[in-house]
């Protein structure tokens, strides 16, 4: 492999030749060699793009860096947002808690990239623009990263996350209302309990995600506001005058999203509150997803030994041994996801506490777990409303006969013989393994005229 001689503060490093990046990400990549390679997120890197080329044209406005260096810089971000420089990011997240690596990696990217668009070898000459003078102008690892990760956030969770949760939540409204006839027994405990319409079950796990949405949606306030104009400690030392508002404003226009400069910038560089606040409604919703999940494949259990009370899609082969086997497998996989997202949530609440005196040391490893919660969570939702809930259909037949069979029907008879002659009921007619309309009569507490009249599962409802 042929190499170039990079330079840095600590003295010269070797680099590979055909790469853009510089000295101090070949250090790190070389010091932190743990996990995967290119661990850090695309979404961070683009978060970097948005907020380097904002910085640039602020800066230009503001009088401290000209033109031609605002639009060098422009255009090798738009290049980063394009992908066409992917391979330039090989850094992992386990690195320097602030991240101060990579945003060197993007800053070495831009300048020397830039330097090549003039048409000048890597290197040659005077340096057309400086990693550190030009790109980071006005800038710290310690403002940067976390502002590249709230624009990464708030990008998964508004164009992922809140998408994928609206579609299944649709198809649930949809099904309650659909269903709304549809008389089932209904469980607590695990255990037979008053009946209810599959409908207003069905209900129940739309109002979940309406809540999640609600909760998700509330937190976003706080996630728009970003550090950038804080530089190293939150005081915005060697800033122009309103460079924090204006930058913030290039954001908001890059990225079409509503960010705005945090109003207090020592709390957005020591503190991520924002980033658990807006993880723990993702938790959130991974709690509901979870109970979602297991009642659909508890309910679609079977086909003949379960409880088989609704038809779900097959749509794979569920057994490598077992001939005509299907499983669950959409409920699986989104419990799955929501066991990962609640593991996740642990990890950020650690990583919200590391934020001793001025600066917060856990970013990366914050931004890494929240955007896979996001964007699992929001793939995940696709998945199962496509390949699971839309196809949803009762068993009536087998509803019909459950109904039927509940002891917990003698519920209606307690206003008209009280609790305990209508537990007398039920616990004869199952000791018995009779129905509650024969041990009615038989124990003399009610006329078949009255129990027909009295006990009618769709006046229970």
């Amino acid at each position: 492999m042929k190499y170039r001689i990079e330079k840095d503060t600590m003295g010269e490093v070797q680099v590979p030749a055909d790469k853009y990046w510089g000295a101090q990400t070949e250090r790190s990549r070389n010091n932190f060699k743990i996990g995967p390679s290119a661990s850090m997120p695309k979404e961070i890197i683009e978060g970097f793009a948005y907020l380097k080329k904002a910085a640039a044209y602020a800066n230009y406005d503001l009088g401290v860096l000209p033109i031609e260096k605002r639009d060098a810089i422009g255009a090798v971000c738009d290049e980063i947002l394009e992908g066409k420089l992917d391979d330039q990011f090989p850094l992992v997240i386990w690195q320097t808690g602030s991240g101060t690596q990579s945003n060197m990696n993007v800053n070495e990217v831009i300048a020397n990239r830039a330097q090549v668009l003039k048409g000048f070898e890597i290197g040659e000459g005077e340096q057309f623009i400086k990693a550190n003078d030009d790109v980071n102008k006005s800038q710290s690892s310690n403002d940067t990263f976390p502002t590249g990760m709230h624009i990464a956030a708030y990008k998964m969770v508004v164009e992922t996350t809140i998408p994928g949760v609206e579609k299944l939540h649709a198809t649930l409204a949809k099904k309650a209302t659909e269903y709304k006839d549809v008389v089932k027994i209904g469980r607590t405990h695990l255990m037979d309990a008053t009946p209810l319409t599959l409908g207003q079950e069905i209900s129940g796990y739309a109002a979940q995600l309406a809540f999640g949405l609600k909760a998700l949606k509330n937190t976003l306030s706080h996630l728009s506001e970003i550090a950038l104009g804080g530089t190293a400690v939150g005081t915005g030392l060697n800033t122009p005058k309103g460079y924090d508002v204006k930058v913030a404003q290039y954001i908001a226009e890059f990225t079409k999203h509503p960010f705005i400069t945090a109003e207090n910038k020592f709390e957005a560089l020591a503190a991520h509150d924002a980033i658990v606040e807006t993880h723990g409604a993702l938790k959130q919703l991974a709690v509901s997803l979870n109970k979602i999940a297991n009642d659909v494949r508890m309910l679609a259990s079977g086909p003949r030994s379960g409880i088989g009370e609704i038809h779900i899609p097959e749509n794979e082969p569920g057994s490598s041994i077992m001939p005509g086997k299907v499983n669950p497998t959409q409920c699986e996989a989104l419990t799955m996801v929501c066991a990962q997202v609640i593991g996740n949530d642990m990890a950020i609440a650690v990583g919200g506490m590391q934020g001793h005196y001025d600066l917060n040391v856990f970013k990366p490893v914050m931004a890494a777990n929240f955007l896979q919660s996001a964007q699992l969570l929001g793939d995940a939702c696709v998945s199962f409303d496509e390949h699971c809930a839309q196809g949803i259909e009762p068993n009536h037949k087998r509803i019909k006969e459950l109904v039927d069979n509940s002891l917990m029907l003698v519920t209606a008879l307690n206003t008209k013989i009280g609790y305990y002659k209508a537990a007398e009921i039920a616990q004869t007619a199952h000791k018995n393994g009779t129905t509650l309309k024969e041990e009615a009569v038989r124990l003399g507490y009610v006329t078949p005229e009255d129990f027909d009249a009295w006990v009618k599962p769709e006046d229970m409802v």
